[in-house]
């Protein structure tokens, strides 16, 4: 019993790996906000994947670079604020492997929900899988559906 406990401790996040995983969401956010591409994608892992709202969204990383460098490249970004984040470190030996949720807000959509998976690389945490999502209401969900299935 105290030997695992032991283990369980070990194995869980210190403040100090979630702080840095954050420290990396937090810059890929921050970089959209101001249309700083070259930052952006530093963030993400050369085969990283952005999930976006659609369903046929689900770009490779040179895919979402393609789509987005053109609004970047004349200033548009997009600003997702954190206002609440989740971070677990897979309890694994390496402690290499990270996922998340968040939820976010947008002046446009409202309250988003971010989350994915980072991995640990020789130039820190970067992200391997970012997924957007809107949060329905589950009151509004019924609406949403049916207006989806109208198109």
């Amino acid at each position: 019993m105290i030997t695992a406990a032991l283990l369980m401790l070990q194995l869980s996040a210190t403040p100090a790996e979630t702080a840095s995983v954050e420290r990396t969401l937090d810059a890929m956010h921050a970089a959209a906000s101001v249309a700083d591409g070259a930052a952006y994608f530093a963030t993400f892992t050369a085969d990283g994947r952005f999930i976006g709202t659609d369903a046929a969204e689900r770009w490779t990383l040179p895919e979402f670079r393609a789509y987005a460098m053109p609004y970047f490249s004349q200033g548009r970004g997009w600003t997702y604020r954190p206002v609440t984040r989740t971070v677990t470190i897979a309890p694994i030996d390496c402690r290499c492997v990270a996922w998340f949720d968040e939820v976010l807000d947008n002046d446009a959509y409202g309250t988003t929900r971010g989350s994915g998976v980072l991995r640990l690389t020789e130039d820190g945490w970067k992200i391997e899988q970012y997924v957007l999502s809107f949060a329905v209401p589950n009151d509004k969900a019924r609406a949403v559906v049916n207006a989806i299935k109208a198109d």
